[in-house]
């Protein structure tokens, strides 16, 4: 099955070794990876910002560079949120893009959903000595439903003990631009959710969200917490 790969701007611009993790994962589940060429952002902070417009433009385009795809996939559930739902309220006046993306949103899935629900592959293969907690993106798990399947990848990972910790499904405090606007309020509630992780007694947070991986683990090494925070991906991915 060809798959085409959709890089969001958080994993670009500051995480790259995640997109690369994440092809070599499905490549080696059998997927063949193609790296659309032109692909740009999918217009989720502007259209989060009130900036509809401009939101548009971007969608049309990412539209455009994945018409034809047999399935796309990314390591990022509020990036595929916003092409599989928002999208559809995004072109409501709009008929003919507004089918455009319903007639793609079926073929859009997040990363650990694909690998799970598409592909049935659950064992990579992969191994990672250690022990780790994952968390619950509000995207991954509340907007798509995506909770099983991170989960049973993670207990086929070699070496790998997953614990539970206390109000899993408990927001990181990222939420897009609210992080900009209420820094305050986002720095307690990711130190909220921190203090469950470590009270976990885990080694690594684990989590397949970019922007909860750059929160939390942002906010574990500016207090110095030996705590690290990954992505499903690079965790799959290693051997």
């Amino acid at each position: 099955m060809k798959v085409s790969l959709f890089i969001p701007c958080l994993v670009e611009q500051f995480n790259p070794a995640v997109g690369e993790a994440a092809a070599r994962v499905l490549a080696r589940a059998g997927a063949r990876v193609d790296y659309p060429p032109g692909q740009t952002c999918c217009g989720q902070p502007l259209y989060k910002s009130g900036h509809r417009k401009e939101a548009r433009k971007l969608a049309r385009h990412f539209l455009e560079v994945f018409d034809g795809a047999e399935a796309v996939v990314a390591p990022s559930g509020s990036c595929v949120r916003m092409v599989k739902h928002d999208f559809a309220e995004l072109f409501r006046d709009d008929p003919q893009w507004r089918d455009r993306a319903a007639a793609l949103a079926g073929r859009v899935y997040e990363f650990t959903q694909f690998l799970v629900q598409v592909l049935k592959v659950d064992d990579l293969g992969a191994s990672w000595p250690g022990k780790a907690v994952y968390h619950d993106s509000c995207q991954v798990s509340r907007a798509l439903g995506v909770v099983s399947e991170p989960r049973s990848l993670l207990s086929r990972v070699k070496g790998l003990e997953l614990v539970t910790m206390n109000r899993p499904e408990l927001c990181c405090g990222f939420g897009g631009s609210f992080s900009l606007q209420f820094p305050d309020i986002s720095e307690a509630i990711v130190e909220k959710k921190v203090a469950f992780i470590l009270a976990s007694g885990a080694e690594f947070v684990i989590t397949a969200e970019p922007s909860c991986l750059m929160n939390i683990g942002g906010y574990l090494e500016k207090q110095n917490h030996s705590v690290k925070a990954v992505h499903i991906a690079q965790v799959l991915d290693s051997r």
